[in-house]
């Protein structure tokens, strides 16, 4: 029979209750997850502009645990709930994996392949660029569509927003904003 909690950490000399007299069989066969990884990158959290860096933890190419990189200068290792709760974003059970379209007006959901619906997104804009495009007005060289606009979240990174901002631009797109900045 074990001895009293008290008792163990008296006969142990380990007062505070930290030492030998806290551990169990049990926490003895603990290990880390993040132990068996085969490798380990070096990460931006995809939150906010702050940019905390992260460590994620990779075996059998398969993400196992995400947590702060305490070589980063911004955040010396910390992550906000937000952050900490990257590896649920990634990995969690709730993630949708096939995209959902409802045809025009129509009353029920259909799930089509991605590729299907990025080129249906990509021939949307394509047309809806070609339908408004301003060339010149009073003389004046343009080069812009007025009909498109985007408004970034802020699970978008800095690389992220730099590559959507080129595109855009590139699109002759101008109404580009991010919630971030908001």
């Amino acid at each position: 029979m074990e001895k009293w909690p008290v008792l163990n950490q008296i006969a142990n000399s380990d007062l505070e209750g930290l030492g030998r007299s806290a551990c169990s069989p049990r926490s003895g066969e603990l290990t880390a997850r993040t132990a068996s990884a085969d490798k380990v990158i070096s990460s931006v959290c995809p939150y906010c502009g702050v940019g905390c860096g992260q460590l994620v933890y990779v075996k059998d190419e398969k993400i196992v645990d995400i947590e702060g990189d305490p070589r980063s200068p911004i955040s010396n290792g910390c992550l906000c709930p937000k952050g900490a709760a990257t590896f649920q974003l990634v990995t969690g059970s709730h993630r949708v994996h096939h995209v959902l379209h409802r045809r025009p007006h129509g009353t029920e959901w259909e799930q089509i392949p991605l590729e299907r619906a990025m080129d249906m997104v990509a021939q949307r804009v394509k047309d809806t660029r070609d339908q408004h495009w301003e060339a010149e007005r009073d003389g004046q060289e343009l080069r812009r569509t007025m009909a498109i606009a985007h408004l970034g979240g802020a699970t978008l990174d800095n690389e992220e927003n730099y590559l959507i901002k080129k595109l855009f631009s590139s699109l002759g797109i101008v109404q580009i904003e991010n919630q971030a900045r908001i």
